[in-house]
């Protein structure tokens, strides 16, 4: 698979990476482990090189999970994870809070370091902006890490673009993370325009619209109990009948290029947007994955990309992404 760089860092990675959290959390049970080994092995096997991870998925699992499966790729990979959130003491499976104090994402790293089975964390993401903690003692915490040669990028996630000027100038952002897709825009008003500025590399998460995106998903499909888009808005029955649209759009361009379904265009369409931005997909199917990894090969031209920018303009997206209490909690 091709490489890209993340802006101006000297961060290379594939050109598609993949998002673990749908391993072990987030969108029904946990996949069986030997399953989930097997699936990032072939991940690497097919060229995948940059795997995205959290504290807070599982939580703590799926660290775990990629230190014991990624151990033996360690030095051709590149391993992103992120700290910023307050886990439930009493251990359940949940988090409180935000926490990104200087000491406590010292802390998290370290504990992040032997999960991971490893020395370094390649990219280290603020899952979350602390309102409570200003963003310069949260880069400032991070550039000790980088120093002591723990980690060695910083990245944010879901940041705002003032947010984002403020860490730069304590501590160079390598990438921000934030959701993107054909379905989900909002980034390109501010966040893209500073991140080309300042020579930041974006990493698009739910690349494929939480799986909606993979016209694999209607207004009859039913979600395990544990999955959590069945508290999302956009994935309610009216949002997802009319948000169908989007879907028919996608599967008219796949026919004209070939490709194998909806989601490897969504895909390229993220790829041709700038040489950048590096999305992560998640899924926990190896038929999936490959379908993923192909998309790589999917090439839109500037016709392809205008007609589908004229087309996406006249559907209009039902349904807010998250609700209101998570929304809050992202752009500052």
């Amino acid at each position: 698979m091709d490489k890209r760089k993340l802006g101006n860092s000297k961060l290379e990675v594939s050109a598609i990476g993949l998002g673990c959290m749908g391993l072990s959390s987030g969108y029904g049970p946990p996949t069986d482990k030997k399953e989930a080994i097997a699936l990032l092995h072939a991940a690497v096997e097919r060229g995948v090189t940059f795997f995205d991870t959290a504290e807070v998925y599982g939580p703590l699992a799926n660290e775990e999970l990629l230190g014991e499966a990624l151990a033996p790729y360690r030095d051709k990979i590149v391993i992103a994870t992120k700290f910023g959130f307050e886990l439930d003491p009493a251990g359940s499976a949940r988090w409180v809070g935000l926490n990104s104090r200087p000491e406590h994402i010292k802390k998290v790293a370290d504990a992040a370091l032997k999960r991971l089975r490893t020395d370094r964390i390649d990219l280290f993401y603020q899952h979350r902006v602390d309102p409570d903690v200003p963003i310069e003692e949260v880069a400032g915490a991070v550039k000790e890490l980088i120093r002591e040669g723990k980690v060695k990028h910083f990245g944010l996630s879901e940041a705002g673009a003032k947010t984002i000027r403020k860490a730069h100038t304590v501590q160079p952002v390598a990438a921000v993370q934030s959701e993107y897709s054909i379905w989900w825009r909002e980034p390109e008003k501010e966040i893209l325009p500073t991140l080309e500025e300042l020579g930041i590399g974006f990493v698009p998460y739910s690349p494929l619209g939480r799986g909606y995106l993979t016209g694999k998903i209607d207004e009859n499909t039913k979600f395990d109990s544990t999955d959590f888009r069945n508290n999302l808005p956009r994935f309610q029955a009216d949002a997802m009948k009319v948000n169908q649209a989007l879907i028919d759009l996608l599967h008219e361009i796949g026919k004209q290029k070939n490709a194998r379904s909806p989601a490897q265009i969504a895909l390229a369409w993220i790829l041709a947007q700038k040489p950048w931005m590096v999305p992560i997909p998640g899924t926990t199917k190896l038929h999936r994955l490959e379908e993923n990894i192909g998309a790589a090969a999917v090439k839109l031209s500037e016709q392809d990309l205008q007609e589908i920018e004229n087309a996406a303009a006249k559907i209009s997206v039902q349904g807010s992404r998250y609700p209101e209490h998570l929304e809050q909690m992202t752009g500052r």
